[in-house]
């Protein structure tokens, strides 16, 4: 009987087998070893070296038989208790892959080569488990040849090129990053369980825990073993404070980098760690309505924008006689996240300011002024308002005007201008932060940004005509036949109005005169020619500060024979000094809180009447 050396196929004094591992092309015997099954690697070996019978004699092609070597034939026993070897999973296999198994060909092919430092050894590896392609066999498996199993000889290379040729000739079109179809947009659902997840939402907290420095306390979102959710509820967003820091005092008020500064580098990392803020602005002429929009979502929350903005500036021109109640539903749309920092009045013009309740900290005091430009009129229809402010280091400037109106009024609008440039006495109280490149005769170049919208009247020229024809022209070509008959853009070439302003692309329609209620343009005796009446302007002191996003009108606004008008920012802050009058967190408490019960009203009548319906509805069987 074979020796138990010989059934398992290597000498006594090898390694022993690992517990629980077992390769392809061995059984279990009957004393618990591993015996090579017929035809794999580990039986040639094994008959090879340790069979009692020695090598099998391979008579030459056309000798005589020996008898004795025909006897002499070596038959293997089959195996007591064989024990079925469980398959491999696609995970397991790339898992066994991607283990560092001994890569030499002289280990592989000995089976007895160095084991790795320490003492421990592994087996050799049978072809078709092997880590590299020069491991596999290359020629094709034939019985008894050392190529293994059929199963093993699948794996060869001998079969790549085979399985090459099923290959496209040529690289696939690349697809459209399209999530149009349900598929794709189930397939971009993100699982907030997967580790991968936990781990990128981690190291966004800690990005936003960062500007601390070195210096900052150890904490769980550090940890590795600490749960996301227990370091989200024991830090959220709030950066952690340091006694130590809270205990120094800075003497640097007035300092960019001052340690603890309100205004400073630090605080502007931590809001905005690309320094750049998202600013709305817009303006309507209300045109004296009492009656407001049902909704103003489509001004404040335009399909445009994925996500609500840092500072909304809104200016209206002949506003309604109501103006708390026109706040009020600013206040109600924009919710509790927002609040009004500052809101001013000049006749019928009125500017509010509205800020997210975190950044309030971080703006000056509000000052305003105001220009009329109608002096005979004791009612100020016409005029400027204009508000400034600033926040963290950069001062801005919102203005917004109703010149004077008439299609050949050209050099009146120009006056209007003039007129508000040099009568808007901004800022006051807070510093210039350039005050070398500032002109006493214009308000415009004493702020770092200023955005100027309104009414401003200039007209289409050519008469109601020529205009009508271009508007049923082709959509893609109207707007810019229409500007070429812009009574502004015409003027501005000429530099005689708003130097040094741009103006966003306009790809929307004129948005003056229209019949109220309707979308069709004025239809009265009158005949008014459409044109751009309603505009937004910017100007940057310093060079690509500002970058406009956005700029269209509200068609869905049909409450007055304007449409109102917005445009999309992107503002670049830099840090401030602490030594300015602050706001110290100043807004209307009052119009707060009335905007956050309208809102909570409104939700319940809306919950009762769903309610209401459900319960009225009758089925009837006819």
């Amino acid at each position: 009987m074979p020796s138990k050396a010989a059934c398992l196929g290597r000498s006594e004094a090898g390694p022993p087998q690992p517990d629980g591992g077992m390769l392809k092309g061995h059984l279990v015997d009957s004393e618990g070893g591993l015996a090579p099954l017929p035809g794999s690697p580990a039986a040639d070996r094994a008959g090879a070296e340790k069979s009692p019978a020695g090598p099998l004699d391979v008579p030459a092609k056309g000798g005589p038989e020996d008898p004795q070597a025909k006897a002499k034939a070596f038959t293997p026993r089959p195996p007591l208790r064989p024990r079925l070897e469980r398959a491999l999973s696609l995970d397991e296999k790339g898992w066994r892959r991607r283990r560092r198994l001994p890569s030499s060909q002289e280990d592989l092919a000995s089976g007895n080569g160095a084991g790795p430092p320490g003492g421990s050894s592994q087996d050799p590896v049978p072809p078709g488990l092997s880590t590299s392609l020069q491991d596999i066999p290359q020629g094709p498996w034939t019985p008894g040849s050392g190529g293994g199993s059929p199963s093993s000889w699948g794996a060869s290379r001998d079969l790549l090129p085979r399985l090459a040729g099923g290959l496209p000739s040529r690289p696939l079109p690349a697809m459209e990053g399209s999530v149009a179809s349900d598929a794709l947009r189930t397939a971009h659902k993100v699982d907030t369980d997967h580790a991968e997840y936990k781990l990128r939402a981690q190291s966004r907290l800690l990005r936003a825990h960062s500007s601390l420095g070195p210096g900052r306390p150890p904490s769980p979102l550090a940890s590795e073993d600490g749960s996301l959710r227990s370091a989200r509820s024991t830090f959220s967003l709030l950066a952690p404070l340091r006694a130590k820091d809270v205990r120094s005092r800075s003497y640097l008020a007035g300092s960019l980098l001052g340690s603890g500064a309100l205004m400073g580098a630090e605080e502007l990392a931590r809001y905005f760690p690309d320094r750049t803020v998202a600013l709305f602005v817009a303006t309507w002429n209300m045109q004296g309505q009492k009656e407001l929009p049902v909704n103003l979502d489509e001004l404040l929350l335009p399909p445009e924008a994925d996500y609500a903005q840092d500072l909304y500036v809104v200016g209206v021109q002949e506003g309604c006689s109501d103006r708390r109640e026109w706040e009020t539903r600013l206040q109600e749309t924009l919710g509790p996240h927002y609040v009004m920092l500052h809101s001013a009045a000049h006749g019928a013009l009125h500017l509010s300011l509205l800020i997210r309740r975190d950044l309030i900290w971080f703006c000056s005091e509000v000052e305003s002024s105001t220009v009329t430009t109608r002096i005979v009129s004791q009612i100020k229809t016409k005029g400027a308002l204009g508000v400034g402010f600033t926040f963290f280091g950069t001062s801005l400037l919102f203005i917004t005007s109703h010149f004077t109106s008439g299609d050949g009024k050209v050099g009146e609008r120009l006056l209007d201008y003039s007129k508000t440039i040099q009568g808007l006495a901004l800022p006051k109280n807070v510093p210039d932060t350039c005050p070398y490149r500032s002109d006493a005769a214009d308000v415009t170049t004493r702020f770092d940004g200023v955005f100027w919208f309104g009414d401003f009247n200039f007209r289409l020229s050519g008469g109601r005509m020529p205009v009508e024809a271009i508007l049923r022209q082709d959509p893609g070509a109207r707007v810019p036949a229409l500007l070429q008959l812009d009574q502004l853009a015409r003027e501005r070439q000429r530099g005689s109005i708003f130097k040094g302003f741009q103006e966003p692309d306009i790809h929307f329609l004129p948005s003056y005169k229209f019949d109220i209620g309707k979308d069709s343009y004025d239809t009265s005796s009158k005949q008014r020619t459409p044109s751009y009446t309603d505009r937004v302007m910017f100007r940057s002191r310093h060079r690509d500060n500002i970058c406009p996003l956005a700029y269209s009108s509200c068609p869905g606004i049909r409450t007055s024979d304007h449409r109102p008008v917005y445009g999309l920012f992107r503002v670049k802050v830099r840090p401030g000094r602490d030594n300015i009058p602050l706001a110290a967190g100043k807004f209307d408490r009052e119009l707060y809180l009335i905007g956050i019960k309208r809102r909570i009203s409104k939700e319940m009548q809306r919950q009762q009447a769903l309610k209401t319906q459900h319960a009225s509805t009758i089925c009837t069987v006819s």
